[in-house]
């Protein structure tokens, strides 16, 4: 299949492009079928050279151009249509560790749920382990007393 698509040329950090048409399958910068144009995104303004004919002739033999592409041919009224989203945004580092705490909350409400259960389950045994502890302590000063009572003997 045969694609429109942008080739970097240009040097570090000062990108210009060519907009070519090559098979989608090939290396960008391999061998191309043709040079459709320049385009210049840090001048100011951005400058785009096309040749409207030879776009016009390879999108009616079948060649899809690329939505970067297709949005640059939108805007110099090449063709007619609507743009479309060439990037999508890339998620922020803070929704991602949102989004994983709200798991791990959701998770733990889940858990707290069951520990609900056996949290009352302690409490009782608490409440019921009391009593057993003051007569504990009730029976150790009488303990105390009768090792005191061997001394006295």
């Amino acid at each position: 299949m045969l694609a429109i698509r942008l080739q970097r040329i240009g040097k570090k950090n000062r990108p210009s492009y060519r907009v070519v048409v090559s098979e989608k399958s090939r290396d960008l910068y391999g061998k191309q079928l043709e040079i459709l144009g320049n385009y210049d995104p840090v001048a100011n303004p951005k400058t785009v050279n096309l040749k409207e004919d030879r776009i016009k002739h390879w999108i009616s033999v079948g060649a899809q151009p690329s939505p970067t592409v297709h949005n640059i041919l939108v805007t110099n009224k090449i063709i007619e249509a609507k743009k479309v989203q060439a990037w999508k945004p890339k998620k922020k580092k803070e929704e991602k560790v949102q989004g994983s705490k709200d798991k791990v909350q959701g998770e733990e409400k889940k858990e707290g749920e069951v520990q609900g259960s056996s949290d009352e389950v302690r409490e009782e045994e608490k409440k019921e382990k009391k009593p057993d502890e003051s007569e504990k302590k009730e029976e150790e000063p009488k303990s105390n007393d009768k090792p005191a009572e061997d001394k006295k003997e």
